[in-house]
């Protein structure tokens, strides 16, 4: 008795098992962009709709931004290092991907909507990288568009006009009819989003 209880327990956990890995090899053979993620299968739900204000002034939407593949990173211009060094490296690698025949736009969307108006969000961009895209907005238009991208940011209060912004440091890729597809962290190297951004734009 015990010998067919323990072989019954054994053939669940197999049965278990197999189904865990049928499951997991299903979503990444309906995954095409499964090898650029490493092996791990990613997406989720995340980004979607927004509608902000660009450097020059008008009023557009994620559909007139994100026309190729793009990098999004949410921060401020008056950050002290993060942000520039963030924004650098984004545009260090959308340098890479265009010797490579590949387009990709640089979006850096503000945080601090106060003081980054369209006319500094211009200023910006344009030392930054030439096609990069400043976005700011009303501080209901940013939040939301924060929001869809989990991204987290607060106001240090400190009473005057120089105060500094808590926030998140992911840049986003996003492709056209897609959406979000991945994320880097501080820490990867213009080379290595490269690589993968390219990889997400071959295998689309």
């Amino acid at each position: 008795m015990t010998k067919l209880l323990a072989g019954i327990a054994v053939a669940a956990v197999a049965a278990l098992l197999g189904g865990t890995l049928y499951s997991i090899y299903a979503l990444r053979s309906a995954d095409v962009f499964a090898e650029c993620r490493g092996g791990v299968v990613g997406g989720g739900d995340l980004g979607g709709p927004f509608t902000l204000i660009d450097q020059t002034g008008e009023t557009v939407t994620d559909r007139q931004v994100i026309t190729k593949p793009s990098l999004l990173y949410f921060g401020y211009t008056f950050c002290p290092d993060v942000c520039p060094l963030d924004n650098a490296r984004n545009a260090e690698a959308v340098d890479l991907l265009a010797a490579r025949g590949i387009e990709v736009t640089p979006v850096f969307i503000s945080i601090d909507p106060a003081r980054d108006t369209p006319e500094v969000m211009a200023a910006i961009t344009k030392d930054l990288h030439p096609a990069m895209i400043g976005l700011t907005g009303s501080e209901a238009q940013v939040a939301a568009a924060s929001g869809a991208y989990r991204t987290y940011y607060k106001k240090q209060e400190t009473g005057d006009a120089y105060y500094l912004m808590d926030h998140s440091t992911f840049t986003y890729l996003v492709l056209p009819d897609v959406g979000f597809v991945d994320f880097f962290r501080r820490e990867t190297r213009p080379g290595e989003m490269a690589e993968r951004v390219a990889c997400y734009v071959e295998a689309g």
